[in-house]
């Protein structure tokens, strides 16, 4: 006989003879030479024994352990005191109930359902992420959410974690802010067969996420073609000049056109206008020509109008004059004045006085 001690914290299975034979709590005890004491740590979890079954029919080993089973979808999250520990994989396990807290929570990695009940810290341990498939979604933005290529929900902005590993998980976003969409270098033709480029925009946004993802294969593409033929068809319906001075009338019509379009694609378009209109070289040659042409044709009317007004005025001072002696003589005497604040010096000659001399130079 030989004397075995077990330790606190510890449990013992005797085997006789490579057969069970029974459990060994805290104490001393007297076993044959031969026997087998296979020592536990009450602070562990083991693999299910070879012969549980076997163990499993001692009331004493049964009420001291607490087994599970992991599936093959499965794992299992294991806290000690409290605080997360590691994970087990499929297989069979057990451990002993004791004042050690150990507490073990089953995943199944198969459910389709957001992730709740399990702390964030927890997600985020590396031991535990390999099995989490986490999305997240800006304020600005909505998430459409497959799973296993079907539509399960739309989700606002957030963060989102799903067990990952036996389904296909994806996670669609939308942008959801006024947009701008860029028309640019349109080569159209006009009524008069005038040839120009547009750039062009239009602002838009989303609206129905659902509709502009799920029901339509690019709501993008198809807003930017809808565009491109409510341009052709109203640059098509003008001349240059009209397109030239009524502009606004162009973005007004593409927005009428693109109203029932863009319901369609789940987006609101609020805004439309042209940027620029590029004309080919010669027509802007011409188009300067026809712009200096009428600026010299309008300074020509000015000029004509001025002069008309100028002969006006003297046709008025002749008919005063000539119906008034006194308003004649005060002209003279200003000329006078004017010819006299021109002469340098005077020189008198063929005798006569000085008045009676420019009485007769005024005369001629």
């Amino acid at each position: 006989m030989k004397r075995v001690q077990i330790n606190k914290q510890r449990i013992g299975l005797l085997y006789r003879n490579g057969d069970f034979e029974k459990v060994l709590t805290f104490g001393n005890y007297w076993v044959r030479f031969g026997d087998t004491i296979k020592l536990y740590d009450e602070s562990k979890i083991y693999a299910a024994l070879e012969d549980m079954e076997v163990v499993a029919q001692n009331v004493k080993f049964t009420n001291a352990v607490e087994q599970f089973n992991v599936k093959d979808n499965e794992i299992a999250l294991v806290f000690e005191r409290g605080n997360f520990s590691s994970i087990l994989t499929t297989g069979n396990y057990f451990y002993f109930k004791s004042s050690y807290d150990i507490k073990i929570e089953l995943c199944d990695l198969s459910s389709t359902e957001e992730i709740n009940s399990i702390d964030q810290a927890v997600l985020k341990n590396q031991q535990v992420a390999q099995y989490i498939k986490t999305f997240k979604v800006e304020n600005y933005e909505k998430g459409l959410l497959f799973i296993n290529g079907a539509f399960v929900k739309e989700v606002s902005a957030g963060s989102y974690s799903y067990w990952f590993g036996f389904n296909s998980l994806d996670l669609v976003k939308v942008d959801v802010r006024t947009s701008l969409m860029e028309i640019s270098g349109q080569e159209l033709l006009t009524k008069d067969k005038v040839a120009l480029r547009l750039n062009f925009q239009v602002e838009y946004k989303v609206i129905d996420a659902q509709k502009a993802i799920i029901e339509n294969s690019s709501y993008f593409k198809q807003l930017y073609a809808a565009s491109q033929l409510s341009l052709r068809e109203v640059i098509g319906s003008l001349t240059l000049d009209e397109l030239l001075q009524s502009k606004e009338k162009v973005g007004d019509f593409v927005l009428a056109y693109l109203e029932s379009k863009a319901e369609s694609l789940g987006v609101a378009v609020s805004q439309a206008g042209i940027r620029d209109i590029i004309l080919p070289g010669e027509v802007k040659d011409i188009m300067n020509q026809v712009l200096i042409a009428e600026k010299q044709a309008q300074a020509n009317a000015i000029v004509r109008r001025e002069e008309t007004a100028a002969t006006r005025n003297m046709l008025n001072t002749a008919k005063l004059m000539e119906e008034n002696q006194i308003l004649l003589k005060l002209k003279e005497m200003e000329y006078v004045e004017k010819i006299a604040s021109k002469i340098g010096e005077i020189k008198l000659s063929n005798g006569g006085t000085i008045v009676e001399q420019l009485t007769t130079i005024l005369s001629r």
